[in-house]
């Protein structure tokens, strides 16, 4: 008896009599030639926000990065298991991504839960409190701007703010910043919203979310 769930199980089915006969042999040139994707994506783990389906990406066309509240930490030296800085590097130095796109979303739990103890918390006590104290400089940004009294207001607005500042962190990766001096490397920031299915871009000329034409 196999020990994979049944859903699961007729996924992999459809999977394997649909989507992977249709790109077999894209399959097979990346198994023999490796990837070579243009694009690394830092996306929330939300399991409602795919990066592959939200760009109809095929295998091999988009790096992926997924964790809670798709944040980037600062660049660190200090010991400990660094995941997502590891990826980050693996794709810049790796793989030679030439973009880097920060994707943050509506109605994010991280946030959510950020915003839940804001200002009351005095130390993180585990590994998601730990991980989501990454969006304290973006609240205290949004503190320092005024912070909305809708609380709907403000949750969207630390979301979008957040995106800025892991790109922020992004710029502390000296491997990253030489690549953007070299002009070999871009950095990104978007925003999807899940009940509209709408995608929008962060300008940043003036910092602000435009909308990508559907």
């Amino acid at each position: 008896m196999s020990p994979f769930p049944a859903d699961l199980i007729d996924g992999y089915r459809t999977f394997r009599q649909t989507d992977y006969v249709t790109d077999a042999a894209r399959y097979r040139h990346l198994a023999e030639r490796g990837q070579k994707p243009s694009t690394l994506v830092i996306a929330c783990s939300d399991s409602r926000v795919d990066p592959s389906r939200i760009f109809n990406a095929g295998p091999g066309e988009l790096f992926v990065v997924r964790n809670v509240a798709n944040l980037v930490p600062p660049c660190e030296d200090g010991r400990g298991y660094h995941g997502t800085s590891a990826a980050i590097e693996f794709a810049v130095e790796g793989l030679e991504v030439t973009r880097i796109l920060v994707m943050g979303h509506g109605q994010c739990g991280g946030v959510r839960a950020f915003l839940a103890d804001a200002g009351r918390r005095k130390s993180a006590q585990t590994f998601v409190e730990k991980w989501i104290s990454l969006l304290g400089p973006a609240y205290e940004a949004l503190r320092a701007d005024g912070i909305p009294d809708d609380p709907d207001a403000l949750q969207n607005r630390l979301e979008q703010v957040a995106v800025a500042h892991s790109i922020a962190n992004l710029m502390t990766f000296p491997f990253i910043q030489k690549a953007i001096a070299d002009e070999r490397l871009v950095l990104i920031g978007g925003f999807f919203d899940i009940y509209s299915g709408r995608l929008q871009f962060l300008d940043s000329k003036n910092g602000r979310f435009e909308a990508v034409a559907a």
